[in-house]
């Protein structure tokens, strides 16, 4: 079986665990996720099942929203509720302090990686380092924050904040940046992605619902790209495309015309992805079926 499936990743396995569930769930030899989650966070974690591996790196990037819980107060050595606790101290802080902060944390932003973060560093990830308690010098990155509210104040000095922010955004570096700016420290005690890559959370299936019916959760192949212009090709094009030839584009109809299109055999069958550049159709990826 090809295609993609949208999880709705349980609290407390990796992001590889549960694609390893999906290729037993669906006897595929390949599966592979996108958008790593930590193994505490819940949420959409697309996974391509079979032949849909092959177009992972073609997903269109329309960024990612999640909604998170921090705790003022305390801070971590993994910036998350996990960790080891650096410092604890007794604070006050009020739903208005962080409103009024929130708008320096929009927009574009400089923010520094974590050290137990997946980010490679001369060859080695990042998390492997911290776990042998070495610290490295990271690079600050530039992200997108489109959306911060505060959405919840229970007391206690725990708060609830919704984000849609830009890919490589670590929402716990955003917390942690929070609670510098307050004097007093945050962690992040909660995280979970509503959204990513164009999939929702509301499109999304736990475990037990995909165990239960595992071809309701499978979407179609070429799902991921239909915000893509649709080519239908003839037999002889199919084929041709199929084993990596360029078509032509004025033969395609599509003379002067540039971008990535979905391409179809003349009954429909999806074959791949191409992207026209110049006079040409030339192939991305390709499924295999003619």
């Amino acid at each position: 079986m090809n295609g993609f499936v949208v999880l709705d990743k349980k609290e407390g396995i990796s992001s590889f665990k549960a694609s390893s569930f999906l290729r037993k769930i669906y006897n595929e030899k390949k599966t592979g996720h996108t958008g790593t989650l930590d193994p505490m966070a819940t949420g959409v974690l697309p996974v391509a099942v079979g032949k849909a591996t092959r177009f992972i790196d073609f997903i269109p990037d329309s960024g990612k929203a999640y909604t998170a819980r921090f705790r003022c107060g305390v801070t971590t050595d993994t910036l998350d509720i996990t960790g080891k606790v650096l410092s604890e101290c007794s604070v006050n802080i009020t739903a208005q302090q962080i409103e009024e902060l929130i708008p320096r944390f929009r927009g574009e932003i400089a923010q520094l990686p974590p050290m137990y973060s997946a980010i490679s560093v001369n060859g080695q990830r990042l998390y492997s380092l911290a776990r042998q308690g070495i610290e490295v010098e990271r690079q600050t990155r530039l992200v997108e924050i489109s959306e911060l509210e505060l959405t919840d104040c229970s007391g206690n000095n725990e708060f609830e904040i919704s984000v849609a922010c830009s890919k490589g955004t670590y929402i716990r570096s955003l917390i942690s940046d929070i609670g510098e700016a307050l004097g007093c420290g945050a962690v992040m005690t909660a995280l979970r992605r509503t959204s990513s890559n164009g999939f929702s959370v509301e499109n999304s299936f736990t475990e037990e619902e995909i165990t239960a019916d595992p071809a309701k959760a499978l979407l179609p192949l070429d799902h991921p790209f239909l915000c893509y212009e649709s080519l239908s090709v003839t037999d002889k094009q199919a084929v041709r495309f199929s084993n990596g030839g360029e078509l032509s584009a004025n033969r395609l109809g599509k003379a002067g015309e540039t971008g990535i299109f979905r391409v179809y055999s003349p009954i429909g069958t999806f074959l791949g992805l191409g992207e026209i550049k110049g006079d040409s159709l030339v192939v991305l990826r390709v499924t295999g079926d003619v």
